[in-house]
């Protein structure tokens, strides 16, 4: 899965540990879901497109 997490985050100048703090998760999780090397779930997707303020269309993508 891809997504724009890292740069929307950083558009909002928002440390990854704030972003963290506010979806109820460690800044190393953040961290890995911008990496690519953590499928977050479906509700901590929701939670992170609510904070950045975007849809879950514009923050994540499925790639083949």
């Amino acid at each position: 899965m891809k997504n724009n997490v890292k740069i929307t985050r950083v558009k909002l100048s928002m440390p990854q540990q704030q972003l963290a703090q506010r979806v109820g998760v460690t800044r190393q999780t953040i961290g890995l879901i911008e990496k690519g090397e953590y499928n977050p779930s479906l509700q901590l997707c929701v939670a992170i497109a609510k904070e950045l303020n975007k849809t879950l269309d514009e923050l994540f993508w499925e790639v083949e």
